[in-house]
């Protein structure tokens, strides 16, 4: 009689605790389908980064993500998202190649109920759910404080500023930011086109600083191709490191050893890894019917000291 009592009161919170943790192992099994969508290109190693994220988070979830890269053409980055509509998939994790450009499809996969994370560059006015990313307008404050925080620049100085896509959203943004500090001090700059392919970045900035080398104080660069195209354009017009102060983006392997070996006084280091994943993450939580009430927002400042923690992360290693 005590046995029966005993596996009966066993059974019974049993079922109590199955009651409390159900079983989730369905949900982990069922494969769905999420769309990962960059504006950048295939060949920006930044965007390299960003991609490894993608792969891990579908890894590590047994869901299909679909990827593509579209190196700034719009029409077909809107096609990718209608595509993904059509296929109703879970979730899509997009970057924004300009402002409004994505506000029209955005609207299209609410309609269709599909949740829609903005990742790396964000367009508030979009309808999307939310953003993971750097804040482009405090990024370029950061870097251009630095400049005259360090007394690398001064009133009345010029700053180049090469970009590889004049007018895309975080060449804006970034844009806003460096003007609300430079500006008030009568520092005046020069945005220059430098193309997404690094030959055409290294030839377009060699021959600009050729022609305009007596003027330029400082450079700050916009993007992972102009930021890792520094010492190669330095060593080719013979500038050496140091010479002319540079500040700029840091995702990529050649900009985290250019910081060390003085080429880049300080970049900005944005979690590509990290942004992917949460993005991902964000849109299969909004999927599941939690609505994301917040924004993630990411990037670090670092110089020579910190360079090699990030360097060994873009190597695949661990940063310790």
């Amino acid at each position: 009689m005590l046995k029966r009592l005993f596996l009966a009161n066993v059974i019974s919170a049993t079922a109590m605790v199955t009651f409390l943790f159900p079983s989730i192992s369905t949900a982990q099994n069922a494969k769905s389908v999420y769309y990962w969508i960059s504006h950048g290109s295939p060949t920006d190693p930044v965007w390299t980064l960003f991609l490894q994220g993608a792969e891990q988070w579908a890894k590590d979830t047994g869901n299909d993500v679909r990827t593509s890269f579209h190196s700034g053409d719009v029409p077909s980055q809107q096609e990718a998202v209608r595509a993904a509509i059509s296929v109703h998939a879970k979730g899509i994790v997009t970057s924004t190649p300009d402002p409004g450009s994505l506000t029209k499809v955005i609207a299209e996969a609410h309609a269709a109920g599909i949740p829609v994370i903005i990742l790396n560059t964000d367009d508030k006015a979009s309808g999307r759910d939310a953003y993971v990313g750097g804040d482009n307008v405090l990024a370029g404050r950061r870097l251009a404080q630095y400049l005259v925080d360090h007394n690398l620049v001064k009133k009345g100085d010029f700053v180049w500023t090469p970009v590889e896509v004049p007018g895309a959203t975080y060449q804006t943004l970034q844009t806003q930011g460096y003007e609300s500090v430079f500006k008030p001090l009568g520092i005046t700059t020069d945005i220059t086109e430098t193309k997404l392919d690094q030959a055409e970045v290294i030839s377009r900035m060699a021959d600009y600083l050729t022609a305009n080398r007596s003027k330029i104080k400082a450079i700050y660069g916009i993007g992972d191709l102009v930021s890792g195209s520094i010492k190669r354009v330095f060593d080719q017009v013979g500038i050496k490191p140091g010479e002319i102060p540079v500040v700029g983006w840091g995702n990529s392997i050649d900009s985290a050893q250019e910081v060390i070996d003085g080429y880049l006084n300080a970049a900005m280091w944005q979690d590509p890894q990290a942004s992917s994943y949460m993005a991902l993450s964000m849109a299969s939580m909004a999927a599941a019917g939690i609505p994301p009430g917040f924004d993630i927002t990411v990037g670090t400042l670092y110089e020579k000291e910190k360079a090699p923690i990030y360097l060994k992360i873009m190597q695949g290693g661990a940063a310790k």
